[in-house]
Order: structure tokens, then sequence, then C-alpha cells
């Protein structure tokens, strides 16, 4: 792991992007950066899966797009946390916890 990062577990990487989101509408490669900088650049989103999953997550009703322009002047779709999305995150937080204290109890085990 380390530096070099690791490969996100499956089902992970919807709720990273929707917590992003909470903090206003972005981009998909703003979205990859800042869940590469909050991690401590441990976790590094790909092209190839961060933009399926927004496509997911559109389909899904979670995030709305609109198109905008970038800080760099580039056209980009810009998207945002709609209602659904909000209680996705909620859902989908609650369970990330649980899983996560669950694992740790097992990994402190003797």
């Amino acid at each position: 792991m380390g530096k070099r990062g690791m490969d996100l577990l499956r089902g992970t990487l919807d709720l990273l992007v929707l917590r992003v989101l909470r903090s206003g509408p972005s981009h998909g490669y703003a979205i990859a950066k800042a869940i590469h900088a909050t991690t401590d650049e441990v976790l590094n989103v790909e092209e190839g899966s961060m933009y399926p999953a927004l496509y997911r997550m559109e389909k899904r009703g979670w995030i709305a797009a609109d198109w905008g322009v970038t800080d760099t002047k580039r056209r980009a779709k810009f998207y945002q946390l709609t209602t659904e999305g909000r209680a996705q995150l909620d859902a989908e937080s609650s369970s990330w916890n649980e899983f996560s204290t669950a694992v740790g109890k097992v990994l402190e085990s003797s």
C-alpha cells in the first residue's frame, strides 16, 4: 500500500464520491484529486473507474450533472448530490462504519 496506492474495495468508490460531493459540485478530475489528497495519496482513482461510477450514480438519481467551466477554463461536467444522493450517502456511511468496526474487532482479537 503506502504511497503507491491501493485498489478500492468494490462499492467504496460510490461512498467516497458522494462524500466529496457533499461539500459542493465538482467535476470528475477534481473529485479524484480530492480523494487522493484526503487519503494522504493512498487512494488513487483512475478515469476508467471514476467516470463509469459517475454515470452509474447519475442514472440512479444520486447525483445530477450540468456543464460548466473549470478553474483552468476547460469545459467539464459538474456533478452535485441530489436528495436521493444525500440519503444514499447517509446509508452507505452507516454501513461502512458498521463494517469497519467489525473488521477492526477481528484484527484486534488475539
